[in-house]
């Protein structure tokens, strides 16, 4: 039978375990140290857990694993225990073999003895235990002496492993003003001992810094807040630091720390306050609306959703144009304007802001009040205005048969500004391009400038301008849609030219034709028509007229058989009336060609060409003929052109006066002393304007006429029949391709050496290379004979001056 024996690592236990080799005569009544021996017997019996039964009555002892201390440091190999079998004598013929975890690797064993030592460090925290077998072998025949049995080596643990906080450090958060004993945070330290065995890895915990504020359950390791009211605002941040000790806490234990970051998390506990108790603004009276003007404040202390502020105006005259908003980012309220302000109506406003929170904690209302008020100035800055038209918009209606010159709106504007400037009017070029329209520029009188035509233009839309005199950067505008009234100006007519035929067979009352007419008026009850016979032709015996009563007419033959050899065309005048007021009428002419038909009416011959022309000359020839004369008119016409512009020298009649050749000029293209372009006296006489009789002919250029009225200050103001005379004169030299009008604006270049014609005095003519000869002047009789001299080529010697 297998026995064994054990020696402690501290050597307090002596001696081996003995072995019993008297099979059946003892029994082991005392336990040995490194096992728990049976009876004598086989070697399973000895590792079993079951007793093996056996016929006397001993105590049976059941030995299966050893004990080793961890972490032994000494320089032998660390005596673990013994096997050995009932069949060794001590001869050395019984050989041991190990195998099994650990085998020859951290446990050997003496073949011959069968001791067991353990060769490397044991770490119980790396292995509790091993499994090994163990068997015994006839050394000279290898044949198994005892059956192969396993065992069991346990390392036993010393307290070799302080506490860790595998988890740590810890983060943890707990709101500001938390009463005494708030849960924070529970930490956890683990003992790598065994829990098992003695007190290795019973942990306590300890608070090493960190109080007074917080403190820590010893046993469960729970941080709890330990003093009361702690302001998140005086401080936020702590840092503790737990330590947690194995052996209970007791002298000689091992310990281990972490640290624990606490913040203390904001509550509303801090009601907002305006740091400045008024504030002073300024607007600009153009600012637009939702334009900024300022920002108040109202500081809170605390953060986040508890520092979120609401601003309203609670009071003050401004609180109808003026609106306070909150920034959602940075809480702060910002003012801006909520109507259009006006100096001249009210230089200064007072508004009364109140900041709160909108989030409120009902355990802190004895904090407050939650909500604070404010006094906010605003003064409005004058600014130079543009005028202003009342109304703002104009609408006109004017017949299109108004004269020149009428007046038919006035336009008024004023300078809102207290300065009052004076104003200036003028009209919109670009939305008046055929300039029909005259404003006057002090009184803003808006008056026709030339004929209004519906059936040109029904509508205009002008706009009419306002200028500072004092700023003319400030300009102001206001639209006027004028709608041209009809007026029965237009005579109806016939849309096309109406050609009808007769046949020559025709009978009296045949209808040839139906005809139409069209007019561009638009009365209000529609167009009515009226056809009658041109009363040249009222007792046209051919053919008569008849007014369908629908704008139509139908013409009638009067008598039967036409001739085409007689007359082949047949011109009748028709008389059409409106019926307008006045009513006006035209003539239009039907063109009626005899034609010859077969017996149904069908046309067969309606041309006169057989009966107007030779049988030997048709149309084409007729045609190449007068191409032919046309020509030599264009070559006539040509040869003439070219003879007119033929150079012809300086050739002048010795007995002609030259004097009577010289042509004086003394207008300044409209002034006093231009008797050839109009009578002065009409401008000091209205009337003139009315008088019949054609406008004297113009003789000077026609300038290009541009309007200064809104550039020139005018002190007074001109009567409206002036205006409407001028005007008229006006509008009669813009018809005029040949006349300027009365005042025109002549624009001469300067010469000179920054003139793009460079200079153009003749004193530095003698240093000219131009080839011109003035020879002709020789000619011209006396008077120019000085220039002949200077200028001319002479034959003699210069004389003497």
């Amino acid at each position: 039978m297998w026995t064994s024996g054990r020696m402690s690592n501290a050597k307090s236990w002596l001696g081996l375990g003995v072995s019993l080799y008297f099979w059946g005569l003892m029994d082991l009544t005392t336990p040995v140290l490194s096992g728990t021996p049976t009876r004598p017997g086989r070697l399973e019996a000895f590792l079993s857990d079951k007793p093996q039964p056996h016929p006397r009555t001993k105590r049976s002892w059941v030995w299966n694993q050893f004990f080793v201390l961890e972490e032994y440091t000494g320089t032998d190999p660390l005596y673990v225990g013994k096997l050995h079998s009932d069949m060794d004598r001590g001869d050395g013929s019984i050989k041991y073999i190990l195998s099994g975890e650990g085998a020859g690797v951290v446990f050997t064993i003496d073949d011959t003895t069968g001791d067991i030592h353990a060769i490397q460090r044991l770490d119980r925290e790396e292995r509790a235990q091993y499994t090994l077998r163990a068997q015994a072998l006839d050394r000279r025949t290898g044949r198994p002496m005892e059956p192969e049995s396993e065992f069991i080596i346990k390392i036993q643990d010393i307290n070799d492993n302080e506490p860790k906080f595998l988890d740590g450090p810890y983060v943890a958060t707990v709101p500001e003003m938390s009463p005494v004993g708030t849960s924070v945070i529970q930490v956890t330290a683990t003992d790598a001992d065994d829990p098992t065995y003695g007190n290795s890895a019973r942990v306590v915990y300890s608070i090493l810094q960190g109080q007074p504020y917080f403190s820590v359950d010893s046993k469960t390791g729970v941080i709890r807040t330990a003093l009361m009211n702690m302001d998140r605002e005086a401080k936020e941040y702590y840092e503790v630091i737990i330590q947690a000790k194995d052996m209970g806490g007791q002298l000689g234990g091992l310990a281990g720390t972490t640290t624990v970051n606490i913040t203390l998390s904001d509550v509303n506990d801090n009601p907002p306050r305006f740091p400045q108790k008024h504030y002073q603004m300024s607007v600009l009276e153009s600012a637009p609306v939702s334009s900024t003007v300022g920002r108040v404040f109202a500081k809170d202390l605390d953060e986040g959703i508890n520092a979120e502020m609401k601003y309203t105006i609670v009071d003050g005259d401004g609180a109808d144009a003026f609106d306070i908003n909150t920034d959602p980012n940075f809480q702060v309220g910002i003012i801006t304007v909520k109507k259009p302000l006006s100096f001249e109506r009210k230089k200064s406003y007072t508004l009364k802001v109140e900041g709160a929170n909108p989030h409120l904690e009902m355990r802190f209302l004895n904090l407050g009040p939650f909500q604070d008020t404010t006094t906010v100035h605003i003064s409005v800055e004058d600014v130079d205005e543009p005028p202003v038209f009342d109304p703002g918009s104009y609408f006109v209606e004017v017949p299109e048969d108004v004269a020149i010159g009428t007046t038919i709106q006035t336009i008024s504007a004023k300078d809102p500004d207290v300065t009052n400037n004076s104003i200036r009017y003028s009209i919109d070029r670009s939305s008046d391009p055929g300039r029909f329209f005259y404003v006057d520029i002090t009184t803003g009188a808006l008056m026709t400038a030339r004929p209004l035509d519906r059936e040109e233009f029904s509508w205009h839309n002008i706009t009419v301008l306002a200028m500072e005199m004092n700023n003319p950067s400030q300009v102001g505008s206001v639209p006027v849609t004028i709608k041209v009234l009809d007026v029965n100006d237009n005579a109806p007519e016939f849309p096309r030219f109406y050609e009808a035929f007769v046949c020559e067979n025709a009978k009296a009352g045949q209808l040839i034709q139906t005809v139409s007419a069209v007019d561009q008026d638009d009365p209000r009850n529609g167009q009515h028509f009226y056809y009658s016979l041109a009363p040249e032709a009222a007792n046209n015996p051919n053919f008569t007229v008849r007014d369908n009563q629908d704008n139509t007419a139908r013409i009638l033959t009067r008598r039967s058989g036409f001739r085409q050899q007689e007359q082949s065309v047949f011109y009748l005048p028709i008389l059409i009336s409106d019926g307008g007021q006045p009513v006006l009428s035209s003539t239009g002419t039907l063109t009626i060609q005899v034609c010859g038909c077969d017996d149904e009416g069908h046309v067969l011959s309606c041309s006169p060409e057989a009966y107007m022309l030779p049988v030997s000359l048709s149309r084409g020839a007729l045609i190449a003929i007068l191409a032919c004369v046309f020509v030599l008119l264009v070559l006539v016409l040509l040869i003439l052109s070219l003879r007119r512009h033929r150079k012809q020298p300086y050739i002048l009649d010795d007995e002609e006066n030259i004097h009577e050749n010289i042509v004086r000029y003394d207008d300044e293209g409209g002034g006093e002393e231009d008797t050839e372009a109009f009578d002065i006296a009409a401008m000091w006489n209205p009337r003139e304007a009315q008088a019949a009789g054609a406008p004297k002919t113009r003789q000077d250029m026609l300038p290009e006429i541009e309007s200064l009225s809104r550039y020139v200050p005018q002190t007074c103001a001109v009567s409206s029949t002036v205006h409407s005379y001028v005007l008229a004169k006006l509008y009669e030299a813009d018809m005029d391709l040949w006349a300027p009008p009365f005042d025109s604006l002549q624009t001469y270049m300067f010469e000179g050496d920054g003139s793009v014609a460079g200079s153009l005095s003749s004193l530095q003519s003698a240093t000219s290379d131009s080839e011109q000869s003035f020879d002709f002047l020789t000619d011209w009789g006396p008077r120019f004979r000085k220039l002949a001299e200077l200028y001319g080529a002479s034959e003699g010697p210069a004389p003497l001056w």
